[in-house]
């Protein structure tokens, strides 16, 4: 395959075609920059399957109505330490981003925040909202559920999502160890990326609609989980918290991303906010966090390998790169950011691999 051409874009002007495009897909100015945010932020570090690529897809959900641009929001605390947002099947970043404040608010007054997040749609790259906590000296988890789109362990259908899981903790004088992973080898994401970019994905990503590993993104047919069982027994969990204890579809029965755009995906996700100052006190926390990465640094690199990084240091190094050098966007998708065109109808009626095919 031929890699496309690329254009570099300062993140500023990134997030004004998106929030642009967003604006004239129907959401309104807020709402729109809160998107524009999320996306520029996720190319802005390298994780392009949840940046700009996706631009397209969310302006046709919500040119069609399946993204609610007047949301009635509410918010239910249950306990001192738990509630339930109720997203009305908003873009997922604006449902995600309010639920994740008060999840902040409860840790902040009682050492723990846990909020579930109810009907909401995509919320695209988890680390942007687990940043959220660690810039007020708080841990943070959060995990969503996401369409039937991988085969369980043994299994040659799908049945559960690629349910991402992150994980963030402050450092002190450092930026914060962040991980946001796929329960899958690849992201969903990771596959349009590579579809735009017009490139192979490795053998261990995905099967064909036969159950055969591909290297055609293309032609897959079902994700594969991370270490086999141990991923389908992590992404169960994830359907099992984000679906059935919050009441909204779980498994098989998780809305499918392109299968009708003029409807509401009923998404589930958490987010666990935890304040280390209510367990061993948040000087202690900095201190032996703060030493973990220094020992860290300090272990001899395998042969072939360069220092050693905490989660979250790469992302770091990318976003300095491109901060001076421009973020790089494929060029089929920077000309569609700075057409008229609000999308060209390309998704809606799809099977969950982006496909004509439904079987």
């Amino acid at each position: 395959m031929n890699e496309q051409a690329v254009v570099f874009v300062e993140k500023e002007e990134l997030h004004r075609l998106i929030k642009n495009k967003v604006m004239k897909a129907g959401l309104p100015e807020d709402h729109a920059d809160e998107v524009a945010n999320h996306l520029s932020y996720a190319d802005s570090r390298g994780v392009h399957s949840h940046g700009a690529v996706r631009v397209e897809y969310y302006s046709e959900r919500i040119a069609k109505g399946g993204s609610n641009a007047k949301p009635n929001f509410s918010f239910r605390k249950t306990g001192p330490c738990t509630g339930v947002y109720e997203g009305d099947n908003a873009v997922g970043m604006v449902v995600a981003r309010n639920g994740m404040v008060e999840a902040i608010k409860m840790a902040k007054e009682n050492g723990i925040g846990f909020v579930g997040m109810r009907k909401l749609g995509h919320c695209g790259t988890l680390s942007y909202f687990l940043r959220m906590a660690t810039d007020e000296n708080l841990i943070a988890m959060s995990m969503c559920q996401s369409d039937p789109m991988v085969v369980p362990y043994g299994s040659a259908e799908p049945y559960f999502g690629t349910n991402p899981i992150g994980f963030a903790a402050p450092c002190a004088g450092r930026p914060p160890i962040v991980f946001d992973m796929a329960t899958t080898v690849g992201a969903w994401g990771k596959i349009l990326d590579a579809r735009a970019k017009n490139k192979q994905i490795p053998p261990t990503w995905a099967v064909d609609s036969a159950g055969r590993p591909t290297t055609d993104p293309f032609a897959v047919g079902g994700l594969l989980a991370i270490a086999g069982p141990k991923g389908y027994g992590l992404m169960m969990m994830v359907d099992i918290l984000c679906g059935s204890m919050l009441g909204v579809p779980f498994g098989k029965h998780v809305s499918s991303m392109y299968a009708d755009l003029s409807a509401g995906r009923d998404l589930g996700q958490i987010h666990l906010v935890i304040n280390p100052e209510f367990f061993g006190g948040m000087d202690t926390f900095a201190s032996y966090l703060g030493r973990m990465v220094e020992e860290i640094h300090e272990l001899r690199p395998a042969e072939g390998c360069g220092k050693v990084l905490v989660p979250g240091e790469s992302s770091e190094a990318v976003a300095e790169g491109y901060a001076r050098n421009g973020i790089p966007i494929v060029k089929e998708i920077h000309d569609y950011l700075v057409s008229d065109d609000v999308h060209y109808d390309r998704y809606d009626g799809k099977s969950a691999f982006a496909s004509d095919s439904q079987d």
